[in-house]
């Protein structure tokens, strides 16, 4: 093998990616992430312990989420960015390593002595010892995702982070038996219910929080930017840096729930949803005259066609493509606006159509009174959650079916790009309510988790009794991490797919 990966749903075969991966992660990349992986976990080890005396190093804490951040699926793509990670990740080490000796003098042994890095390191583990040891490593690494996304709108939490250093640290101890790992992997899931927390609370607080509202679906004349991704806060600068400047901005994917978001309202230059999920962009980007801004995951190797024209920050990155760094806490997009102005831009206006957005907690809760009177008189019989991480795999097509199929006296509550298969479809409305309910990107699964519980304290039940049906689809790490968060809270019955993970062995599933 030149290298090794099955951390996505769509990894080779259902087994794992030896020779270069489906998204097109080289073997290159592939080997320096699990090399970063491998140096942060030292990292871990080290801060987690000194941090028992107080003499951590907090400052590393945003390094450490963007470093784990950036070996998620269809995140980063750069070697020589990966590699510049590694080198602070070293630094890093190799500071903390003389404050622990100094903090723990005569216990030199107990350091991390493994020599291998990757899944398949030097460390014997069995079977299962092996799958909690990855899906653990999994739900970290989407965790990392929502905690950077919460530290860019001001907000962090010791839980979040202190179980990120505790998550990551154990993965150093090889001697973890599978009745030690299984816990791990739920508190996993509970830092990671209190990290979407405190990310839904960073963009109500500064974005106010999301309101009903109809989007249109294309384009309209005149130059343009596409931002995709999930980044809130990149989306707002460059809203800022680029009003009065001539251009029309609109969003692309994951970002689709900032138009519901009052701030963004504002903005008359945002205009509107161009395309549908991720792994469509290289067809829907295909020879636009536009700029295309990438945020944060979800980068498919650029066409010809448009790579003099897209733009990576953050976290994400490819090779060649021009990265909009941040300094002194801010960053310029000068470059990506002047590359919108230097295009034809639309030559004319074309509508798909509109969608309405925007059915997040507040605004649902707001109306509990209402679902709760309907669904005692029986005119609301069942909801269905119908969403998660979209890919391109066949057999996807059953949560657009499913969609199509679920009665008129019934609700469905969708989040994430999984979204995309079925927002267009045309719907009735079901007890004064639009049967499809928008609750937003992945990172507000919060909301409809704080919904389902509301519900069970309404009818005075539990979660599992609810007329809920959750149908899930994943992809990569964040859907780890928040089907963690749902096992932690206890949630049962969960349809999964549209193919369990590689990394799972029969005993652990």
């Amino acid at each position: 093998m030149s290298m090794f990966c099955r951390q996505c749903e769509q990894t080779f075969r259902w087994k794992g990616c030896d020779t270069v991966g489906v998204c097109g992660k080289s073997p290159e990349v592939a080997n320096l992430q699990d090399a970063l992986i491998h140096v942060l976990t030292a990292v871990a080890f080290l801060e987690w312990e000194l941090r028992a005396k107080n003499l951590g190093n907090p400052d590393f804490d945003f390094e450490m989420m963007e470093g784990v951040f950036a070996t998620l699926t269809n995140v980063n793509f750069d070697p020589k960015a990966i590699e510049e990670m590694i080198r602070k990740a070293l630094k890093e080490r190799n500071q903390l390593r003389l404050k622990w000796m100094k903090a723990y003098p005569n216990e030199e042994s107990r350091l991390p002595q493994e020599d291998l890095v990757g899944i398949h390191g030097s460390r014997e583990f069995n079977e299962d010892q092996k799958s909690l040891r990855e899906i653990l490593l999994y739900g970290i690494k989407g965790m990392a995702a929502y905690a950077h996304h919460a530290y860019r709108v001001g907000q962090n939490d010791a839980e979040v982070t202190d179980f990120l250093y505790k998550g990551m640290a154990s993965l150093a101890n090889p001697k973890l038996s599978v009745d030690e790992l299984l816990p791990l992997v739920l508190e996993c899931g509970k830092a990671n219910l209190k990290c979407l927390e405190i990310l839904d609370r960073g963009h109500t607080t500064h974005f106010g929080d999301p309101e009903p509202t109809s989007v249109k679906i294309g384009h309209l004349k005149g130059a343009a930017i596409i931002v995709s991704g999930h980044e809130l806060f990149d989306l707002e600068t460059l809203l800022e840096q680029s009003k009065d400047k001539g251009v029309n901005v609109y969003t692309h994917g994951e970002m689709l729930p900032a138009l519901a978001y009052p701030r963004f309202k504002k903005y008359a230059h945002l205009v509107g949803h161009f395309g549908t999920a991720w792994q469509n962009q290289q067809e829907e980007f295909d020879g636009q005259p536009a700029a295309i801004l990438m945020t944060t995951n979800c980068i498919q190797e650029p066409d010809p066609s448009y790579k003099d024209r897209i733009f990576t920050t953050g976290a994400v990155g490819w090779p060649g493509t021009p990265h909009i760094e941040e300094v002194n806490g801010k960053k310029d997009f000068t470059a990506v606006i002047q590359k919108a102005l230097s295009l034809k831009g639309f030559q004319d206006e074309m509508i798909e159509k509109e969608i309405t957005i925007g059915f997040a907690h507040k605004t649902l809760l707001s109306h509990a009174g209402t679902i709760v009177d309907a669904v005692k008189k029986g005119t609301i019989r069942r909801f269905f959650l119908i969403g998660g991480c979209d890919g391109a795999r066949p057999g996807r097509n059953y949560f657009t079916n499913l969609a199509e199929s679920v009665p008129d006296d019934c609700l469905i509550l969708t989040l994430a790009c999984g979204k995309n298969r079925i927002n267009r479809l045309d719907y009735p409305t079901v007890a004064g309510f639009p049967k499809l309910l928008d609750c937003g990107q992945c990172n507000d699964a919060y909301s409809a988790i704080v919904v389902a519980k509301a519900l069970s304290e309404a009818f005075n039940c539990g979660i599992n009794d609810l007329p809920l049906s959750m149908i899930i689809s994943w992809y990569e790490q964040k859907a780890v991490a928040v089907l963690l968060t749902l096992l932690y809270l206890g949630v049962k019955n969960i349809r999964l797919g549209p193919s369990l993970p590689a990394f799972i062995s029969p005993n652990v599933l």
